[in-house]
């Protein structure tokens, strides 16, 4: 198991790195579309020597069969430590009739594996796994008809077993392997869809919880990671920016730079490209003395206000809106509601804060420029690089590694586009490596929020009403790197689009409503700091602030929270979820905020419900409140998620424990501060993030739905758990908290406004 994820070996020769014979049939790139049976040899050398991507709709592009009966599998979603690359190996292995012993998978590389778009939006068994569950089923076809041939029986008397064709009924007397069918020669074949997957009800490994491939290396520190890799004779680069970046359309633009400031380092170097700047030298500490004492003169731009002011900014700034839901007349019903409860809530800029920052390493000594990055869609990322070096794709092989876990758009994209242009300047292999404060100060952070939201209910206690009004800006489209090397900023991505907009599933859809309406107010990004997809986008803010006015109904109305959402579903799913976590909690009925006892800590007890995209998430959350200090503490959480077919459970409810542990570190600790000049939350001390010390106790349910497809794991139970804590604290302390994070100061502020 410790090879499973290994890549081919790679040989030198003149500097061009190309695939041994021995490497590709170890890493199992045997195939290429299109070549004559007759030509393995030919085929294996090719497929890592020739720029990507393979024909999507060939079999040979997923899948290829060794000797040995194993095979090596493609795909195009990357290991960002989510374990996606078992749950892939599982999808595939079970089609196949292969254990998991029998299949391993090589690291995402354009010369070598499909182009499946970004690894994002929880759509790696989403998204990623229909074309290659449709190719093993069709490879499977395809080896049944060849063992058929070969037995002398019709396909439809075979069966399968560990890649071992055998005639149904005979026992080992008549069998032929998979190895023997076809070991290293390509399948020359195209997938339609017509080979019929199997059904879940003859699933022996999807469902099952078999070791992640990846971690044997992991544990035994063999990983390569990205910032392990080092190639003989390279430089170390750093990139300059000014200390926390100024509004967005301003960017980093320098008016003068001086480079005789690092005359008195020896071997270093800047290496301009447009407004980009960026050093070089022979040794790390040199390139980040050389980053720091260059002189540089940088262009200011207009006030950028600060955090605390804006909200104002947004509400007052001209959008443009988006009906994103209208049903009914959701103005008169809340005239006519028996209680309606609304208010406005604050949610902060927040960062993507890796625990090492970025690092990219580009080699152009060879026929190809070949990048080493953890960037999450390696073609994207190889299309962006050519169009600022001015070269042919072709000429570029992308290669990725894993770096330090982020989910969303960190600044993977600078440091590969600036490795690429500093590697390109000297003719050298450039390693770069953000420094905490550019990679704090620089980075795509997830947009701030701005929420006001009234619902009312009848007496019965059904809800009649639901406004939610939400405010926010689009995302960046590039790199802060690639906007200074053009010498303009990059675009905007549409605000209708649905990671941006105000989502209505988490503003509502939830729960049977007759009269609803919810608008995303789209505010320009000029001069706000830049945006980009976090993990969750916005879903946080969205459920801290839909799901604590339901919690307000309830009390409103004396009823047990669980018991109002209860009434309220309209979807058995998302029952189900409710159901699960409130059973792991032990959940007992009350009415929030009854019945506190005195003294200085305090506990409470919360639910909610939120998503992302298409699946269901439920948390309960049970926190402690020191209401001398004002320190929140979460000891507690229970999570439940139905992501329909959960192809590994266990990997499921690892992503569901992190992401319940970063919601906490989110909603408690974390936001992006900035003044007029710039961003100010450099370093750990600026944005803090929740220590090991600090992580709830948490217990993952996985609601299984075999018969319904795949839908995200990885983001779905955020916003639920952010809005359970704030929930919580309401039953703590009586409070209500309109703005995260959480800090001990807001705390206090919340506490005294509440019994004055």
């Amino acid at each position: 198991m410790d090879d499973m994820i290994s890549p081919p070996e790679v040989v030198e020769n003149d500097g061009v790195q190309t695939l041994s014979r021995r490497g590709l049939l170890k890493g199992g790139g045997a195939m290429v579309i299109g070549l004559s049976l007759a030509a393995p040899a030919r085929a294996q050398a090719a497929r890592g020597a020739v720029a990507g991507p393979p024909d999507h709709h060939a079999v040979d592009t997923w899948i290829a069969i060794h000797a040995d009966n194993t095979a090596t599998i493609y795909t195009g979603k990357c290991e960002l430590g989510q374990g996606n690359q078992t749950g892939l190996l599982q999808v595939a292995a079970e089609e196949l009739d292969l254990n998991m012993s029998q299949v391993r998978t090589v690291r995402l590389d354009t010369n070598i594996t499909p182009d499946q778009q970004a690894t994002s939006s929880s759509s790696s068994i989403h998204k990623g796994a229909p074309a290659l569950r449709a190719a093993a089923a069709q490879a499977r076809q395809e080896l049944l008809a060849r063992a058929g041939i070969r037995l002398g029986v019709q396909p439809g008397s075979l069966d399968v077993r560990d890649g071992v064709v055998f005639v149904k009924g005979e026992g080992s007397f008549r069998q032929v392997s998979y190895g023997d069918l076809l070991g290293d020669k390509p399948f020359n074949l195209k997938y339609d869809g017509t080979a019929p997957p199997k059904p879940p009800s003859r699933y022996r490994l999807v469902g099952q919880r078999p070791t992640r491939v990846d971690m044997p290396e992991k544990a035994a520190g063999k990983y390569t990671h990205m910032h392990h890799n080092r190639v003989a004779g390279m430089l170390h680069g750093r990139v300059v920016l000014p200390r926390g970046q100024r509004g967005f359309g301003v960017g980093a633009r320098p008016l003068s730079v001086d480079d005789s400031s690092i005359a008195h380092i020896a071997g270093a170097k800047v290496i301009r490209k447009g407004d980009f700047v960026g050093v070089v030298a022979e040794r790390e500490w040199d390139a980040v003395k050389a980053a720091r004492d260059l002189k540089v003169v940088w262009r200011e731009g207009p006030a950028l206000g600060d955090n605390e002011t804006v909200f104002e900014r947004m509400r007052k700034d001209k959008t443009v809106d988006t009906i994103i839901a209208n049903k009914g007349d959701a103005g008169g019903a809340m005239n006519k509601a028996t209680i309606t409860r609304g208010a406005a809530y604050h949610c902060p800029y927040q960062s993507h804060a890796p625990f090492a920052p970025n690092c990219a390493l580009a080699d152009p000594t060879g026929e190809q420029l070949v990048i080493k990055s953890s960037t999450q869609d390696v073609y994207s990322s190889r299309k962006q690089v050519a169009e600022i070096l001015g070269i042919p794709e072709a000429k570029i092989r992308l290669q990725y590694f894993e770096g330090s876990g982020t989910f969303g758009r960190s600044c993977y994209e600078d440091a590969t586009q600036a490795a690429a242009i500093m590697a390109t300047a000297t003719g050298k292999p450039v390693r770069v490596q953000f420094m905490r404060w550019d990679e704090l100060g620089w980075d795509n952070y997830g947009p701030a929020h701005l929420a006001e939201v009234r619902a009312g209910v009848n007496e019965q206690g059904d809800i009649v009403a639901y406004e939610y009004d939400g405010w926010q800006h689009g995302w960046t489209i590039t790199s802060t790197v690639s906007d200074s090397a053009r010498e303009k900023p990059g675009g905007e991505r549409a605000s209708g689009s649905a990671s941006i907009a105000v989502n209505p599933i988490s503003t509502g859809s939830i729960y049977k409503i007759p009269n609803r309406r919810v608008t995303s107010h789209a505010v320009p990004m000029v001069n706000y700091l830049r945006g980009a997809a976090l993990r969750s986008p916005l879903d946080l803010s969205f459920a801290f602030a839909s799901e604590q006015t339901m919690d307000e109904l309830a009390v409103a109305l004396k009823m047990d929270p669980l018991a109002f959402r209860r009434r309220n579903i309209g979807d058995e799913r998302w029952l189900g979820v409710l159901e699960a976590a409130a059973k792991a909690a032990n959940w007992r009925p009350k009415v929030m905020g009854a019945d506190r006892p005195g003294g200085d800590i305090v506990t409470g007890r919360g639910i909610a419900l939120g998503t992302h995209h298409v699946s269901y998430g439920a948390a309960v959350a049970e926190i402690e409140v020191n209401q001398k200090t004002g320190v929140i503490v979460a000891k507690r959480l229970f999570g439940a998620m139905d992501c329909g077919l959960a192809v590994n459970p266990a990997l499921v409810e690892n992503q569901m424990i992190g992401q319940m542990i970063q919601s906490t570190s989110r909603v408690l600790k974390e936001e992006v501060t900035y003044n007029d000049k710039g961003v100010t939350s450099l370093d750990w001390n600026g944005y803090p993030v929740l220590r090991f010390a600090e992580h709830p106790e948490v217990t993952p349910v996985v609601v299984q739905r075999l018969e319904e497809p795949s839908t995200g794991a990885g983001e779905e139970v955020m916003g639920a758990t952010a809005a359970a804590i704030a929930n919580a604290f309401y039953d703590a302390t009586g409070a209500r908290m309109r703005q995260f994070p959480m800090t001990p100061e807001r705390v206090l502020k919340a506490l005294e406004l509440q019994h004055t």
